[in-house]
This record gives C-alpha cells, structure tokens and sequence, in this order.
C-alpha cells in the first residue's frame, strides 16, 4: 500500500490521530509567504522534476540519506546492514540497489552520517512546533506554510495541519505544483491565505519530459482556483535551457493575464543548491553545468511579464 492511501486510512480509522509524514519543519523561513514563518515540508510529490533542490521530498516513504563527510569510518553499520548494502572500499559505499530503508545502520552511525529522511507525526506533533512561534507571527504579520514534496499529495493530513491553524488564527499559505485534483483544492480552500502556485512549462510534452506529467491538470486547477478569488501567487521557476527561452515565457505571460485574478508573479531564477543530495540519497541528478541565471536574465523576463499588466514580486537573490 502506497502511503497516501496509508495517510488516508489512518484518518479514517478513529479515534486514531491523522497522521501524515513529514521530512522537515524549517523555523523563521522568510520566503515562503509574508513575515517571519515557519515551513512544514511533506513527503512525497508526484512530480519529477529535473531541478527539483528536495529530492528527499520526492519519495512517497522514509529513505536513507547518506552524507560521505560526516562518516567516522567505525563501520558498524557494514556488520549491521541485513541487505549487505554497504561496503567498505577506503570508504564506506551505499549499494542503493540493495538498500530497503529499513534504518537499521542509522542506529549505529554515532557520527549522523547515515540518517532516515520523513518521520511520521500526527497533526498535533506539527501543531507543538508551530506554537513555539506564534509570537513572531504576531509580530511579523508571519505565519505557516506549508510544502513538500507536493503538499497536497497528503491531503488528509494537509488538511488537518491547515484546520488547526485557522483554530489559532495563524497566516496559512500552501506551496503547491497543482498537480492534484480539483476536489483536493477545493477541500482546503476555507483554511488557506495565500496559495504559491507553481507554473513550469506551457507546452506539454515538454512539460512531461522534465516533470513526468501532464500540465493540463495543473493549468486547469489553476484557473478553476483563480475563479474562486483565492490569493494566488504564481512562483515560475526559471531553469536555464529548459523553460527561459522567448516562447515559453510570453505563452506563460499571456495564459496568467488571462486568469480573472492573480496577486502577483514571483521569478525564481534556478540554484545549485540542492545537487549535493542527490548523491546522498542515491538519486540522479539530470541537469550539468547548468548555472544560475544572472540578474540581468532575471530582470529582463520580469519586464515582460510586466509588459503584460501582471503584478510582478520582485525580491533580491531568490532561487528555486
């Protein structure tokens, strides 16, 4: 059983807690919404992309995670391994082909170099961490946003996260692809403030190429939730030869001055900084030598977005 269908029927079994599976919750984040806030990131996206910079928030379960620098070289974790999926060759080597995630190395790693990414948690373990930050959402006009993974991939759980924080009178704001269906939008749309919608690539085929789906739901979700009057804005995330070209982008522009309302349009020029865990997951990472696009490319394709009456957010050294 895959785990959203786990989500779904541990919220449905009460008195049972919902429970959902969490791989970070990062405290006084400034980018993802107004004011100081802090992110709860969820696991599992149904998305692929190229650039993705959380790929531990891609997988659907918890994974193991190996940082090659942190290793002390005690090599508890070769006798310990039921799999026999780490070796020793001057170095400790991770057979990802072999490893199940089962996390029995990580309990004899004193060094925290082999680690499990996701836990899972009830709504009200997420909630005592929320708390410890009311004061500065009070003070910053801040608040909770949540994002993964794809947020909405765990829409039960999502739910429940976003209902206690309207019982608190805390900011929301979902970080989303849009890649869900109208149901699950419609379902948290009494609780959220702010949605940050992504938008990648206009054309279709090479929408599926670089994120292994369709944009036709994520479009289309877009404009039904825009005819809501829900605060909208839409992040673009510009990747160097894969979506900043001309074409692409006046099409993107035309489609969103289109939408009956939009609160504004935010570029975020692409980043390396999230290369580094794919090797420590045992992931591949499809992008080389890609750099980030230089302030000057940015600026240029937020004046034709402006050249379209769209409200563009700009904001100093921001990067997907």
């Amino acid at each position: 059983m895959g785990w959203p269908a786990i989500a779904e029927e541990h919220c449905r079994e009460a008195p049972q807690p919902c429970r959902g599976l969490v791989f970070n919750i990062m405290r006084f984040a400034l980018h993802d919404g107004p004011g100081i806030r802090t992110t709860v990131f969820l696991k599992g996206c149904p998305l692929n992309c190229w650039w993705c910079h959380n790929p531990e928030g891609q997988w659907s379960q918890p994974q193991l995670i190996f940082r090659a620098n942190r290793c002390k070289s005690s090599k508890a974790c070769l006798e310990i391994c039921p799999q026999g999926a780490i070796h020793w060759d001057d170095e400790t080597v991770v057979d990802w082909d072999r490893c199940d995630h089962c996390g029995k190395c990580v309990d004899v790693c004193y060094a925290g170099a082999l680690e499990m990414v996701g836990r899972n948690v009830t709504v009200a373990q997420v909630m005592d961490e929320v708390d410890r930050d009311i004061p500065f959402y009070d003070q910053s006009g801040g608040g909770v946003t949540i994002t993964g993974g794809e947020p909405l991939f765990q829409a039960e759980f999502l739910e429940g996260i976003l209902n206690e924080c309207k019982e608190r009178q805390i900011n929301t704001a979902v970080d989303t692809s849009g890649q869900t269906s109208w149901e699950n939008i419609r379902r948290i749309l009494p609780f959220v403030d702010l949605f940050l919608y992504d938008v990648k690539l206009m054309d279709e085929t090479r929408h599926i190429r670089y994120t292994s789906v369709s944009n036709k739901k994520i479009l289309n979700n877009l404009l039904n939730l825009s005819n809501t009057g829900a605060h909208i804005i839409v992040r673009i995330p510009l990747v160097p030869g894969i979506n900043d070209d001309t074409e692409n982008l006046e099409m993107c522009a035309s489609m969103l001055a289109e939408l009956p309302y939009l609160e504004g349009v935010e570029i975020m020029p692409y980043h390396e900084i999230g290369v580094a865990k794919y090797q420590a997951l045992g992931m591949k990472y499809k992008l080389n030598n890609i750099s980030t696009p230089s302030d000057e490319k940015v600026s240029k394709v937020e004046e034709l977005f402006t050249t379209y009456k769209l409200p563009v957010i700009k904001k100093p050294s921001r990067a997907i």
